[in-house]
């Protein structure tokens, strides 16, 4: 019987060792562009297609500067390409180009088209936003540039300028990632500054002449200027070999001119979101 029983507990031993050691080479084998939860990567490492499809649901502010809230389901994933240090994809709306430079700059393009209005007078359930009509949604032109304080891309610094017909908004902050994995999972904390000018303000937070007559709000415009100051959490991990489970929560405190919109019912902006995405 003692000899059963040491049997059976060397076999579970090695059935244990093994799936580790099947894990850790999984992992060896997943190296994503740049280690960040961020930035998705489906390639697994290697050149050629790369896909992952799946659902996020988000509980989110109904709109800018809003103090209502809502859940709001979403697809999640992306169609990629990889080609050494470039990935050519299309998530979303949302068509691009993101490369590697030097281990530590991480440069991407995309062109975000519009799939929905940009408000809406019913997004107010309290009925808030009637008599200021509805914002139509635009495509938008977004450049991005990060740079890390080293290789394994611990310590970095995110630039962002978004710009269309509306107008531009600009970011600019440092991150930190947690773990150490190379396969993009883990998690990381970012702390940004957005900067409006006074077009993109306006679009969001002015209120004209007949927008001010029809809903009965003051005539509001805005100048260009720091819009808001926030903090944003990501993480994303792999379940199995297949399976990744992601989230992310984002808060962003508005600055004073902002806040002094009668649009903007709130002092902040709100986001918690969660999901899975199955990678082929």
């Amino acid at each position: 019987m003692n000899e059963v029983k040491m049997f059976m507990g060397l076999t579970l031993a090695a059935l244990v060792n093994g799936l580790l050691i099947q894990a850790a080479l999984a992992e060896e084998t997943r190296t994503a562009l740049v280690p960040l939860p961020s930035v998705d990567d489906f390639t697994g490492g290697e050149d050629g297609w790369g896909v992952g499809l799946g659902l996020s649901v988000e509980y989110e502010s109904a709109y800018e500067g809003s103090d209502e809230f809502e859940f709001e389901p979403n697809p999640a994933g992306a169609l990629q390409w990889r080609d050494g240090d470039n990935i050519y994809y299309f998530a979303g709306a949302a068509l691009g180009w993101r490369g590697l430079r030097s281990e530590t700059w991480l440069l991407d393009a995309s062109v975000a088209f519009p799939v929905e209005e940009g408000r809406e007078e019913s997004d107010s359930e309290d009925g808030r936003l009637e008599g200021l009509g509805d914002v139509e949604g635009s495509t938008e032109l977004v450049l991005q540039a990060r740079r890390a304080f080293d290789s394994d891309w611990r310590y970095w610094l995110d630039a962002r300028l978004v710009t269309s017909e509306d107008g531009n908004l600009f970011l600019v902050g440092p991150g930190r990632r947690f773990g150490d994995q190379t396969d993009g999972t883990g998690s990381e904390l970012g702390l940004v500054v957005v900067f409006h000018d006074s077009d993109y303000a306006n679009r969001d937070f002015g209120i004209d002449a007949e927008q001010s007559a029809n809903s009965g709000l003051a005539q509001t415009d805005l100048d260009g200027g720091v819009r808001s100051v926030g903090l944003n959490y990501t993480f994303r991990y792999f379940v199995s070999d297949h399976w990744q489970v992601f989230g992310e929560a984002l808060y962003e405190h508005y600055s004073s001119d902002v806040r002094d919109s009668p649009i903007a019912r709130s002092d902040y902006e709100a986001e918690v979101g969660v999901g899975a995405l199955y990678v082929f």
